[in-house]
């Protein structure tokens, strides 16, 4: 029983999540945006995305003063209790298709 505004704010998915949602639908936005629209900032949005890409779930390609996109859906996820399921499965509960 929660007391009233006391209400905690969580979500279902990770940040990293959230910005791997949005990059299958938004493959060339800025970080800027990225960040904007996913809640976080800059600095953060950035990290989360330097994450994806080191661990191969993005793929990064210069597209002359912008970054573009593309991920990588056969990899698991990252938890043990859902390892047995890919990033696409995820994208496409969310009616994503991963760009690439």
């Amino acid at each position: 029983m929660s007391g009233e505004g006391t209400q905690r704010q969580w979500t279902f998915l990770s940040n990293h999540g959230h910005i791997l949602v949005y990059v299958a639908a938004h493959p060339d936005a800025r970080i800027r945006d990225v960040a904007d629209d996913v809640g976080l900032t800059e600095r953060a949005a950035q990290g989360i995305l330097g994450d994806l890409s080191d661990a191969g779930y993005l793929t990064v390609t210069r597209v002359g003063r912008r970054n573009s996109y593309r991920i990588n859906p056969e990899l698991p996820l990252r938890h043990p209790h859902e390892a047995d399921h890919t990033v696409g499965e995820l994208l496409e509960v969310f009616g994503r298709s991963p760009v690439g």
